[in-house]
């Protein structure tokens, strides 16, 4: 028996509405490509394709995002893995890639990787750059090493255990992050789709400037002469986290807006001081 395509993906938006998916036209379609894979379009389902997208619109209505559903997310120039071991790549973090590609570099420290997109993207703009990605997550490095093989710079791209720099040599020209950054008492307010995020990646239990702190105090010992730190922040950091920045001895701290005229990247410059 087959199932008629319209038929069936009106009742799995109806479906999704009536759960609280903020976009459940979107999510339907999302998950009904997932089930036809490459059939024309509107092709009727099978019995065995009708239960299968029935079991993804039973999960997207408990609220687990889509992209862990489908197992991929659309970033910059790539669609990059995901799983519930790493923070799901969202457009706004697109801002920081911007921003780090304004100036040149060779090489590049991402701490906190997760899937790697940020870092990952970033060497696929520069063929001459390498890079280390650094997590305190052994499954996060592990869906970023697969992602480097679907970017196609794995030969470029090294990984590390390593709570923030505490496993991190060398210097390098951009250090890049998207730390955790969601106050403990901020956490109760999120969006469900949240809860199926890893934790760790979200908030520092804490203030939501933690990271922050230890990162600008430390990425001084890890940059190049001019090199540059790039931080994602929230929508209410800028000013704490550029005071953070300039008590570390930045020099030219800048606050980068999302399409939205957010803020949403920190910048500064690494001048050392000369006698």
């Amino acid at each position: 028996m087959t199932h008629d395509p319209k038929e069936v993906l009106h009742d799995a938006r109806r479906k999704l509405e009536v759960a609280g998916s903020p976009s459940p036209a979107r999510d339907a379609s999302a998950l009904m490509d997932k089930v036809q894979g490459d059939a024309p379009p509107w092709t009727p389902l099978s019995d065995a394709q009708l239960a299968e997208l029935q079991g993804y619109i039973q999960r997207r209505a408990r609220r687990e995002p889509v992209s862990q559903i489908v197992g991929k997310r659309s970033f910059w120039m790539h669609e990059f893995e995901v799983t519930a071991n790493v923070l799901d790549p969202r457009p706004d973090t697109e801002t920081l890639v911007e921003a780090a590609l304004a100036q040149p570099y060779t090489s590049v420290l991402d701490l906190g990787t997760g899937s790697g997109c940020i870092l990952l993207s970033l060497l696929h703009e520069r063929p001459e750059a390498r890079g280390v990605g650094t997590d305190i997550s052994d499954a996060a490095l592990e869906v970023a090493r697969r992602n480097a093989n679907r970017v196609g710079v794995a030969d470029r791209v090294d990984w590390a255990v390593s709570d923030w720099f505490s496993n991190v040599s060398g210097r390098f020209d951009l250090i890049v992050s998207n730390p955790p950054y969601i106050a403990q008492d901020e956490m109760p307010d999120l969006a469900p789709e949240l809860s199926y995020e890893p934790r760790i990646a979200l908030t520092d239990e804490a203030d939501g400037l933690s990271a922050y702190r230890t990162i600008a105090a430390q990425a001084p010992n890890h940059l190049v002469p001019g090199g540059r730190l790039l931080v994602e922040i929230g929508l209410t950091q800028g000013a704490a986290v550029m005071a953070l920045f300039t008590q570390a001895g930045f020099a030219e701290v800048m606050l980068h807006p999302d399409l939205d005229g957010r803020d949403r990247v920190v910048s500064g410059v690494f001048l050392p001081q000369t006698d």
